[in-house]
């Protein structure tokens, strides 16, 4: 038990060793201002005990002077007398802000206020250790911060510049920095503009950083405390309520700057006055400011004035533009630079030159020299004002146009007379016509003048459209230069349709071969040229005759077309061929485009199979297969016959063909086609069933009995009947069967190929192998090498043909086929098998026999010879003989 007590206080004693409690508040002294609110903070750290630390404030008048007790945050009753009615009514506060840190509140502080605040915390560790007290000094200034703006002017114009004057100060008692900020407020919404201070820094609203750098926004400090805001050019969009701020500050130890007092004051509402409000453009002749119309005679000089005058000119960069009639002929920029739209060529050289200066401030001169007929009309001055905003932007504040000053430019015109006549007036299609348009009673045409024509056509109601349109057909202008019309171009350059002048004062219109489209209503204006100042030659007077009237009675042009079955499409991959004969009224020498087209029934859409162009340019439509292209034939094969050849009919040729044939013809070699007259012949039908290939199959064999280990062979041929396909356009996938002899009814393959030609092997038990040949094109052998007794039994074949069928187009997958079946066996050889062995026994047995005989005669001779003793002959000559 004594060494369990004297663990625990060792362990306390190093706990406490190891840690110290540390109570802080900001670094002093504060200065704050009389009347703001004060907040002081004050936290603990490296202590020990409940998580939740209480703190007690006190207050110091010097740093070791008597404590007067504020505030606890656990004790109620823990305020002195002279904080009690503070505490109560919330003047004073302690908030919580952690469990190891609270915040001291004062609401209104006073100068008496001012001392040394204790920040102090009960104990609540093992082992005292550490400080449990902290002080900070409060310094309480009196309020003496004064703002005091200057009010801007209530209107000013768009353009100008605004100044905002603002003085802020304050008594220097203690080291405390001033910032002032202008904002405007626009409703309830207020944007900063700029900050000056309190570090002489200055800081910008979004809005306005961009405007600030570039110049737009300026800052004028000055002295005594006074601060000037210069917005320069100030638009509509800077129109409100402006406001000034000035804000005293204190920089506290740790470099922390600290907000103690404020004071914002309106100076007042600004509204900006509009360009467009004062903006005032007026135009007028030189010669006569207060007219608003002038008469001249070609040649002369034209001078206007433009005037301009606003609030705010000088703050603004012009735009100025004189316009004639609505369409500008010459402006000056912004930056002086003059722009003119008249040119020495084309329509504006019919017009005098333009010019444009300034001749003092708001004053702008145009000036056009020999002014023509052309340069009469509606005059009037045009102005953009801009403002340029944040020094590299332009912003157009007004756009205004002046009065409209007329200028007539007066000029005696030629008169004249014009007779249309029909010197030459077709009777019938074809046939030529020539109209003359004839000018008499010409005066006052000036010297030098000549005359122009122009030619226009109305067509007959039903021939070319509307009859109050007029085409133009061309025109001769002053130098005789040809300006066809876009609809006669063509004709003009093959030259079926001519404009000429045959005389001075007489103009002719030829047409070739007339057609029915040129029946209708011609007439012929006649213009009158002079010579300008500048040499150009101009329009002055312009007469139109009186309408002509160009028609004859005509015969619409027929075309028959008569479509008749040359061949016929009885069955699929056959050839269909159609032929057209074409015959016609009322046409002359013609061309014929035809048209191929067919439909799937009489309700069904139409294709176009085949065109083929009055030029004998074939081409496929739409409808066409590109694959079958080669299948089509659309010739001319007399000069109004055509035939239309398909080989290779399919089930979707099926349907009703027939010929659309078109007319046309031309004025002349070397023109265009036109278009007189079309038809369609009569439909023929393509119908038939698709009727397939028959086939049938056959099996046979060499030999229904081999030997062992001979080959056998047995060949599956098959017959085609009906519409037999090409031989390429074939295909048979072969299998074989077979049933053993003594292995039951069941059947199994032993080898197939496909329609590609692959050939496939089933694995088989047997040491014989087999092998499939093609023998023909209907003809398939199977080959056994190497028969064994097991490869006996019944063979047959199952074909399935496939063909590609000329109805559609596709590989078809005819009905499987089986063969019969074919028997083979083989023999078992008695002899064969036993001639061997016998032989091989005979011939071991004479060789042991033969091996014997040799060996009892070897044996006879060397071991059973006698050896008994025989007596001596005496006659050694016998015994001699005998030996």
């Amino acid at each position: 038990m004594d060494k369990c007590l004297f663990a625990f206080a060792f362990g306390l004693l190093m706990l406490g060793g190891c840690s110290a409690r540390v109570v802080t508040v900001p670094p002093g002294p504060l200065i704050r201002v009389e009347g703001q609110p004060v907040s002081i903070r004050c936290d603990v750290k490296e202590y020990t005990g409940p998580s939740e630390q209480d703190f007690e404030w006190n207050m110091l008048k010097d740093a070791k002077g008597q404590k007067t007790k504020i505030i606890s945050s656990f004790d109620s009753r823990y305020s002195d007398q002279s904080y009690s009615k503070r505490v109560a009514s919330g003047d004073i506060s302690v908030v919580r802000l952690q469990d190891n840190e609270v915040e001291l509140k004062i609401a209104e502080v006073k100068l008496t206020d001012a001392g040394f605040y204790e920040c102090q915390t009960p104990s609540t560790d093992y082992v005292i250790s550490g400080n449990y007290m902290a002080q900070v000094q409060l310094t309480v200034i009196p309020n003496t911060l004064k703002v005091s703006p200057k009010t801007p002017p209530p209107v000013i114009s768009e353009g100008s510049d605004l100044t905002l004057s603002c003085n802020v100060t304050r008594e220097l008692i203690h080291p405390t920095y001033l910032s002032v900020t202008w904002s405007v407020k626009k409703g309830t919404t207020s944007e900063e503009i700029l900050t000056y201070g309190p570090q002489g820094d200055v800081v910008t609203g979004s809005r306005f950083a961009r405007r600030y750098a570039e110049g737009g926004i300026r800052l004028v400090p000055g002295r005594n405390g006074v601060f000037e805001l210069v917005i320069s050019r100030m638009t509509t969009s800077d129109e409100g309520n402006y406001e000034c701020n000035g804000t005293e500050w204190t920089h506290e130890s740790g470099g922390n700057w600290i907000k103690i007092v404020e004071s914002t004051k309106e100076m007042g509402t600004v509204a900006v006055t509009p360009t467009g409000r004062s903006l005032n453009v007026k135009a007028s002749p030189s010669s006569s400011p207060s007219s608003t119309s002038l008469v001249l005679s070609p040649g002369n000089s034209l001078t206007l004035m433009c005037g301009v005058t606003a609030d705010n000119l000088p703050a603004l960069s012009l735009e100025v533009s004189w316009l004639a009639d609505g369409r500008e002929i010459i402006t000056m920029d912004r930056s002086g630079v003059v722009i003119s739209n008249t040119s020495s060529s084309g329509a504006q050289g019919k017009k005098g030159e333009a010019s444009l200066e300034r001749t003092e401030t708001g004053d702008y001169r145009l000036g056009v020299r020999g002014v023509t007929i052309e340069n009469g009309g509606n005059y009037t001055c045009r102005i953009r004002a801009f403002i340029n905003i944040e020094g590299r932007r332009w912003y157009m504040t007004a756009e205004k146009t002046s009065n409209p000053v007329t200028v007539k430019v007066s000029e005696i015109q030629p008169n004249f007379t014009l007779t249309l006549v029909a010197e030459v007036n077709p009777q019938t299609t074809a046939e030529p016509t020539e109209l003359a348009c004839r000018v008499t009673n010409i005066a006052n045409l000036p010297l030098g003048g000549r005359l122009g024509v122009s030619w226009e056509h109305t067509s007959l109601p039903g021939l070319g459209g509307d009859p109050q349109t007029s085409h133009p057909i061309g025109s001769l202008d002053a130098n005789g230069n040809l300006l066809p019309g876009s609809i006669y171009m063509e004709r003009m350059k093959s030259g079926a349709l001519t404009l000429s002048r045959v005389q001075p004062n007489t103009f002719k219109l030829r047409i070739l071969r007339t057609q029915e489209i040129d029946m209708g209503q011609y007439v012929c204006s006649v213009s009158a040229w002079s010579v300008n100042s500048q040499g150009d030659m101009v329009k002055t007077s312009e007469n139109r005759s009186s309408p002509l009237t160009v028609r004859w009675d005509t015969k619409r042009p027929i075309v028959n077309v008569v479509a008749k079955r040359i061949r016929e499409a009885s069955v699929g991959g056959s050839t269909f061929e159609l032929g057209c004969s074409v015959t016609t009224q009322n046409i002359g020498d013609a061309g014929y485009s035809v048209l191929i087209q067919s439909q799937d029934s009489l309700d069904s859409t139409v294709r176009t199979i085949m065109t083929l162009s009055p030029d004998n340019v074939v081409q496929h439509g739409g409808a066409t297969d590109p694959n079958r292209r080669d299948n089509l034939v659309l010739t001319k094969s007399g000069a109004a016959e055509f035939r239309f050849r398909l080989a290779g009919v399919q089930l979707s040729d099926r349907g009703y063909y027939w010929c659309d044939v078109t007319a046309w013809t031309k004025q002349q070699p070397g023109q265009a086609w036109t278009k007189a007259s079309s038809s369609e012949s009569n439909k023929i039908r393509i119908n038939f069933l698709e009727n397939g290939p028959s086939f049938s199959i056959a099996i046979k064999s060499d030999d229904s009995s081999v030997y062992p280990w001979e080959t056998a062979k047995m060949e599956c041929s098959l017959s085609v009947s009906g519409s037999s396909p090409k031989t390429d356009d074939l295909a048979y996938e072969v299998k074989w069967f077979f049933t053993r002899l003594r292995g039951g009814p069941a059947s199994v393959q032993v080898a197939s190929v496909d329609r590609f030609g692959v050939v496939r092997k089933i694995n088989r038990n047997s040491s014989s192998d087999v092998t499939i040949e093609r023998k023909d094109t209907h003809t398939y052998l199977l080959n056994i090498f190497g028969t064994q007794d097991s490869d006996s039994g019944e063979y047959f074949c199952s074909v399935t043909p496939w063909y590609l069928s000329a109805s559609t187009g596709a590989w078809t997958e005819a009905q499987e086929l089986t063969s019969s079946k074919v028997f083979l066996a083989v023999k078992f050889a008695v002899w064969d098998s036993l001639k061997l062995p016998l032989l091989y026994g005979a011939s071991a047995s004479l060789g042991v026999g033969l091996f014997s005989l040799v060996l009892g005669l070897v044996c006879a001779q060397c071991c059973c010879r006698n050896t008994a003793h025989l007596p001596r002959s005496r006659n050694k000559l016998m015994d001699l003989e005998m030996d």
